[in-house]
């Protein structure tokens, strides 16, 4: 069960948690990097549930708090990017309860692993760790949808040929005003659809 959450395991989740496809799919290189998307992962996370994701990426493989950090950020392709005053003090927690164990590196750095104890901590919360990332699912769920289809090509159009031309003339305060003034008056409209 636990493998789903992060792309690997049984098939049927396979689509729902490949981070790359949601990538390419939906943004093309780079993800979701918005404030409302960031927002909206974010509150996917309700209190404690932090401990029990990085326990999950601890059960795949001893990890250093930075990778812990680059893994929540890749998996979710940006839309959810904890910072070190989260994750280290989670870990911490982690150490002190048991379930995680952190040994010192050359240089001062610190690998952490799960312990037994806390391998049985993931067993016996199975259904909330699966809860938490049915939440996260359902969050991005959309985005794959066959009906965003034309929204994702239309996006990736705006996104070439706004950067592509910004790009070409980056020395050109004129062209870029302009290409600014068509983006936000398009982003306004958009908003307006809905009042």
């Amino acid at each position: 069960m636990h493998d789903d959450c992060c792309g690997h395991g049984h098939g049927h989740r396979r689509g729902r948690w490949d981070w790359d496809a949601f990538a390419g799919g939906f943004w093309g290189k780079g993800g979701p990097r918005g404030r409302h998307f960031r927002g909206r992962m974010g509150r996917m996370f309700e209190q404690g549930d932090l401990k029990f994701v990085i326990l999950q990426l601890l059960d795949e493989k001893p990890r250093h708090g930075y990778d812990i950090i680059k893994a929540l950020e890749e998996r979710s392709n940006g839309a959810y990017s904890p910072s070190p005053g989260t994750v280290y003090p989670t870990l911490t927690l982690l150490e002190e309860m048991g379930y995680a164990k952190a040994t010192a590196e050359e240089g001062g750095k610190k690998v952490y692993e799960i312990t037994a104890e806390g391998k049985k901590h993931l067993e016996e919360n199975s259904s909330t760790v699966e809860s938490i990332f049915e939440r996260i699912s359902e969050a991005v769920e959309p985005f794959f949808s066959a009906s965003m289809g034309e929204v994702r090509n239309a996006m990736r159009h705006v996104a070439r040929s706004s950067l592509g031309t910004a790009l070409k003339h980056a020395e050109d305060k004129e062209i870029l005003g302009k290409i600014a003034e068509i983006l936000n008056r398009a982003a306004a409209e958009i908003d307006g659809i809905t009042g």
